[in-house]
């Protein structure tokens, strides 16, 4: 089976970069299908590269702007071999070029939404979120099978649109055997052992993940031998950082950009996720499978993983409470796959029933 998909992971740990955990997922994907094609939106800055190894090809758009890669997308689709499915990332940008292309070539469209789009804080987040919601329901309805990664956002699209498509949920995966079998790292265990306590923030530094939430709750209820440690990068670097100093607590914030998160998940005491909308929540499913506990907005799987679920108002109320007497280890309570092969099928599986249900 040939099978195109479309996506947008830019990121030096997406798709595009051979070596990081998502292309190696590709590359598992391409032996399930025996041939697999990735076009992936990309800038020229990006330094992403075509790649082929037989059953997996990648062709990065490196597009002059962002506002090219549906054009540039279409172009290079239309130069390879006809797919006997289209899956798109999301229901968005990807969704509507992968929807033009699977019209084009009368080819099933396997839709695949990572994003709780249909909460209020997504649509208030942006005029961009507000035109990506209504082009959601455009492309959803199109769709010839369509794949959620949570109970969540498959119960609030099927109350929203009125879908001829099957929906499954899968979720992401989340290698909790290698994260519960972590050592700490010897290093960070130094660098701050002068902290009693210890706060973890793994997330992207972006406006909808809320990490100023984080740095405020911490600010008025962590006691001083707290610190509180923030692993991502993004946008709001620099504003948070200020943020931080404005607070007087600059000096036991500490940002990481870029690091890899189970070594930090060993040594963390709790774990804070105050993000406004999450379609999944893999930090809450990995800092629980670590034995960490997570105190989390209601946000994608928080409450049916096992973490302490509270709202933005309530946060920092919520972690002065862990201080007194919240619990200091915690369980993943619910995984949905025993391995990394179990979760291949899986979502191959559910690509592939799209030439069975169209």
């Amino acid at each position: 089976m040939r099978v195109l998909t479309i996506s947008v992971d830019r990121s030096r740990r997406g798709v595009l970069h051979p070596g990081t955990d998502a292309f190696k997922r590709q590359e598992a994907y391409a032996r399930q299908f025996g041939s697999l094609d990735i076009i992936g939106f990309s800038l020229k800055g990006d330094n992403a590269r075509f790649f082929d190894n037989g059953q997996l090809r990648m062709y990065p758009t490196n597009s002059a702007s962002r506002l090219l890669y549906g054009l540039d997308a279409i172009r290079i689709a239309r130069k390879l071999p006809k797919p006997d499915i289209i899956s798109a990332q999301d229901p968005f940008e990807t969704g509507f070029v992968a929807w033009l292309v699977a019209r084009m070539q009368n080819v099933p469209l396997h839709i695949q939404v990572h994003t709780d789009f249909l909460s209020a804080a997504y649509a208030r987040h942006s005029f961009l979120n507000r035109t990506r919601v209504w082009v959601a329901g455009f492309v959803l309805r199109r769709a010839s099978r369509i794949r959620v990664v949570s109970e969540r956002i498959k119960s609030s699209i099927e109350k929203q649109y009125h879908l001829r498509a099957p929906v499954t949920v899968l979720p992401i995966f989340a290698d909790v055997e290698r994260i519960h079998g972590a050592s700490p790292d010897k290093e960070l265990l130094v660098r701050f052992a002068a902290y009693k306590t210890k706060l973890l923030v793994v997330s992207r530094l972006e406006s909808e993940k809320n990490v100023g939430l984080a740095i405020r709750a911490f600010a008025r209820s962590a006691p001083s031998d707290t610190c509180l440690i923030i692993v991502g990068s993004g946008s709001e670097n620099a504003s948070l950082k200020h943020f931080a100093k404005r607070l007087n607590v600059a000096e036991r914030v500490f940002f990481d950009a870029d690091a890899e998160a189970a070594s930090y998940f060993k040594f963390a005491d709790l774990v804070l996720v105050p993000s406004k909308y999450e379609g999944y929540g893999l930090v809450i499913v990995e800092a629980l499978a670590a034995g960490k506990p997570v105190l989390s907005t209601d946000v994608g799987v928080a409450r049916e993983a096992g973490a302490i679920v509270t709202t933005e108002e309530k946060f920092a109320d919520a972690l002065a409470e862990w201080f007194r007497s919240g619990p200091r280890t915690a369980e993943l309570k619910s995984n949905p796959y025993r391995n990394f092969d179990e979760y291949v099928c899986a979502y191959c599986d559910d690509i592939k029933r799209c030439a069975i249900t169209q």
